[in-house]
C-alpha cells in the first residue's frame, strides 16, 4: 500500500518538496516514481535530516533557519501572500477538524471564497469564516506588538465562536469535561485567577519561545476558560506569539491529531511538555524550510 508525497509531507511534519528531494535521493526506502508523481510506502518511516549541523539540537536549527530567514526582511506584501495564501485555507481546515468540523479542505476553501456547502451544517460555514476572521486578527495584532493579554484572548476568541452568540469571548459558567482527556479543567470560578497566574508566569518566562508556548498551550488548554472554542483560540493564540517573535505560523494536521492529544496526557500523568514541544518544534522547523525554499525561488 502507497502513500502520496502530500499525504508522507503531511505525516512527516515537512514540506511537499522535501519529501520530493528526499524521494529523488534515494533516502525514502521503496518510494517509486509513476510518471510524475513518487509513490512512497505507507510504512516508511521519515528519514533522519541530513541537513542538521552535527550534535546541533532541533531548537539550535530552527533558530539558525529564522536568523537566515531575517536577512531576507522585510517581506514585501506580495511574499507575504505567497508564503500564506495557502496555509490559512489549511490551517483553517485542520484546526477546526481536531474540533470535529465536517468540511473538507476542498470545502472549507470554497466557503472562505463565499460559497455554500450544500448539506453541510450552517455551523461548520460559520466556523469557517470565524476561524478565518480570527486568523486576520492575529495578523493585525503582530504588526502592533501588543504584549498577549486577556483581552486578546477574548478578542479571538469572539471571532472563532461565531456560531455561539452568547457564549462568545466570555469566560464560562459552568463546569465541563473534556471527553477521554487524563485531566479534568478548573472549576468557572477559579478561571479568572488561573487566567492571570498563567499570562503572569508566560510573561516572566525567559525559556525558548517553543517550550515555553508548548507549556502554555498545555496550561490554557487545562484551565479550558471557555465553554467552546478553547481548541481553536489556542492554536491561534500559539501563532499570536511564534509570528510575534519572528517565527512563522505552524498548522496542526488533522492527521497528527492522536499525537497531539497525547502531548497532553503526557504532560497531565508525567508533568513533561516534551512531546508538545517535540510537535511544535517539528511544524516550525519545516515551516522554515518551506519559507526559505520559497523565497530561494
Amino acid at each position: 500500500m502507497y502513500i502520496t508525497v502530500r499525504q508522507a509531507a503531511e505525516r512527516w511534519g515537512i514540506s511537499e518538496r522535501r519529501v520530493r528531494v528526499l524521494c529523488s535521493e534515494g533516502k525514502i526506502s521503496g518510494a517509486a516514481r509513476e510518471g510524475r508523481n513518487w509513490m512512497i510506502p505507507s510504512n516508511a518511516k521519515k528519514p533522519e535530516d541530513g541537513r542538521l549541523k552535527a550534535a546541533e539540537s532541533l531548537l539550535t536549527a530552527i533558530d539558525r533557519k529564522k536568523r537566515e530567514l531575517d536577512t531576507r526582511r522585510p517581506l514585501t506584501e506580495g511574499e507575504l501572500e505567497r508564503l500564506t495564501e495557502e496555509f490559512i485555507i489549511e490551517y483553517t481546515y485542520n484546526s477546526n477538524a481536531i474540533e470535529g468540523n465536517t468540511l473538507t479542505l476542498r470545502e472549507t476553501d470554497m466557503v472562505l471564497r463565499g460559497l455554500t456547502i450544500d448539506r453541510k451544517p450552517l455551523k461548520d460555514h460559520l466556523e469557517a469564516i470565524g476561524h478565518k476572521e480570527a486568523f486576520d486578527l492575529v495578523w493585525a495584532l503582530v504588526r502592533e506588538q501588543e504584549p498577549l493579554s486577556e483581552r486578546i484572548i477574548k478578542q479571538i476568541h469572539y471571532l472563532v465562536l461565531a456560531d455561539k452568540r452568547e457564549d462568545r469571548g466570555v469566560y464560562r459558567k459552568v463546569p465541563v469535561r473534556i471527553m477521554g482527556a487524563k485531566h479534568e479543567p478548573v472549576q468557572p470560578y477559579f478561571i479568572q485567577s488561573e487566567m492571570e497566574r498563567l499570562l503572569e508566569t508566560y510573561r516572566n518566562s525567559t525559556d525558548h519561545i517553543i517550550p515555553k508556548l508548548a507549556w502554555f498551550h498545555i496550561e490554557f488548554e487545562g484551565i479550558h476558560p471557555f465553554i467552546d472554542g478553547n481548541g481553536r483560540t489556542g492554536r491561534l493564540l500559539v501563532n499570536l506569539e511564534l509570528m510575534k517573535a519572528g517565527y512563522p505560523p505552524i498548522d496542526i494536521k488533522f492527521a497528527d491529531r492522536i499525537s497531539y492529544y497525547n502531548a497532553f496526557d503526557e504532560y497531565h500523568i508525567k508533568h513533561n511538555s516534551g512531546a508538545m514541544e517535540k510537535l511544535f518544534a517539528g511544524y516550525v522547523n519545516a515551516r522554515l524550510d518551506s519559507y526559505l525554499m520559497m523565497l530561494e525561488k
